[in-house]
C-alpha cells in the first residue's frame, strides 16, 4: 500500500537533504510519524530558528550567530595567522584537530573552471582586502586535496605573493603562505579526515611563498 499523500512529501522532503536516500528518508519520516507533538513543535522551531539566526560572519564568512563570529572575536586567538578553508564545515573539522590557533577566512567554494566557477564567485577579493588591511604574518591554504581545491591553492598562491608590492601586511612585511600537505588524502575533504592527520597536516604545512 502506498504512503499518504502528505507522507510522500514529506519523504520527498528529507530525500532532498544531501546524502540522504530514499530509505533513510523513510525512516525519518516514520520518526517523525511516531514522534509527540512537543517533540515535532520543538524540532520545527529549531529548524526555523537556525533559518533565521544563522548567517555568515561579516569578517571571515563563517557560521555564525551575530556578525562577528566567536573566533575573529576572541582575543586570545592569533589574528595575524589566516587559515583559508572552502567551506564553514571545514572550520569545524580544524577546530577539532586542535592544532590551529589562529583565523579563518572561508571562500565558500573553490575555482572550478568547468562549472563557471572563478575568483569573483568565491571570497578572494575578500581575502585580499583582509591581508592589505590586517597585520597578518601567514596565510595558510587550507583547500581540499582535490583538482579544484589544489587549483585554489595555487590561485591564490601566486595572488599573495604579488602583495608586498602593493602594501603587504599591515606591518609592511612579506606574508609567508603554506600549504597542509602530509596527512591529508588526495581527493578528501577535510570533514572527512581524522583528527591525527588533520593534525599531522597542519604541523606539517609547505611554504608556498615562492
Amino acid at each position: 500500500m502506498p504512503y499518504p499523500e502528505s507522507m510522500i512529501q514529506l519523504i520527498d522532503a528529507f530525500a532532498n537533504l544531501p546524502g540522504v536516500g530514499k530509505r533513510t528518508a523513510e525512516r525519518f519520516a516514520m520518526y517523525i510519524l511516531s514522534a509527540t507533538a512537543e517533540e515535532v513543535e520543538n524540532f520545527s522551531r529549531m529548524l526555523l530558528k537556525v533559518n533565521a539566526n544563522i548567517h555568515s560572519c561579516r569578517q571571515c564568512f563563517n557560521l555564525s550567530e551575530d556578525e562577528i563570529c566567536h573566533v575573529c572575536s576572541d582575543p586570545t586567538r592569533d589574528h595575524s595567522v589566516i587559515c583559508v578553508v572552502q567551506d564553514p564545515k571545514d572550520v569545524i573539522a580544524v577546530e577539532k584537530s586542535g592544532d590551529f590557533s589562529g583565523v579563518y577566512h572561508v571562500l565558500m567554494g573553490a575555482l572550478s573552471p568547468l562549472e563557471g566557477i572563478g575568483p569573483k564567485d568565491i571570497r578572494v577579493k575578500e581575502l585580499l582586502s583582509r591581508l592589505k588591511d590586517e597585520n597578518i604574518r601567514e596565510v595558510v591554504l587550507a583547500t581540499t586535496s582535490d583538482t579544484e581545491g589544489d587549483a585554489t591553492a595555487a590561485y591564490l598562491a601566486k595572488q599573495l605573493k604579488v602583495l608586498p608590492a602593493i602594501g603587504g601586511s599591515a606591518s609592511g612585511g612579506k606574508i609567508k603562505v603554506t600549504r597542509i600537505a602530509h596527512g591529508v588524502p588526495v581527493g578528501s575533504s577535510l570533514e572527512f579526515v581524522d583528527k591525527a592527520s588533520l593534525s599531522r597536516a597542519f604541523k606539517h604545512r609547505q611554504d608556498v611563498s615562492g
